[in-house]
């Protein structure tokens, strides 16, 4: 038996960073991807997003990794948006992994959950990079939105 508690803050864009996610459509997509965590044995503490780009705080099991629990969440709601009529809707590869502590829980959510107040001000690629700058992960800006 393991005892832990693994706190990730994942972000990753629509493929081109394309604007296909209606707005209709966010709460389901949003609802659907916390039910493939706990399908998973993780939970979706917070899960918001964009048009083009979605959000999770995820609490992961000792024994998933941050790669495959991407790529189920990735791989699963990519199928909903094309069950969903949505053929030409998909994830781009990459993502951003960033872990956090107990005490940032709460302003986490928030910032997850308040992602469409937040993009009125901030787009999508300088909030990626100041969360890169703030978790000191390194990158090669030519290659960051390729």
């Amino acid at each position: 038996m393991a005892y832990s508690k693994l706190l990730v803050h994942c972000v990753f864009s629509t493929s081109g960073r394309r604007k296909s996610i209606p707005a209709e459509l966010q709460p389901d997509l949003w609802a659907y991807m916390g039910g493939i965590a706990r399908k998973h044995g993780c939970k979706a503490l917070a899960v918001g997003g964009t048009s083009d780009h979605a959000h999770l705080l995820l609490s992961l099991r000792a024994d998933l990794s941050v790669a495959k629990a991407m790529q189920l969440i990735k791989a699963g709601s990519s199928k909903w948006m094309h069950d969903q009529k949505r053929a030409l809707f998909s994830w781009q590869e990459a993502y951003g992994a960033f872990t956090i502590g107990a005490s940032q829980v709460r302003r986490t959510v928030t910032y997850i959950l308040s992602q469409s107040e937040h993009h009125k001000r901030v787009a999508f690629e300088d909030e990626f990079k100041s969360l890169l700058t703030r978790y000191e992960v390194e990158y090669d800006p030519k290659f960051l939105f390729a």
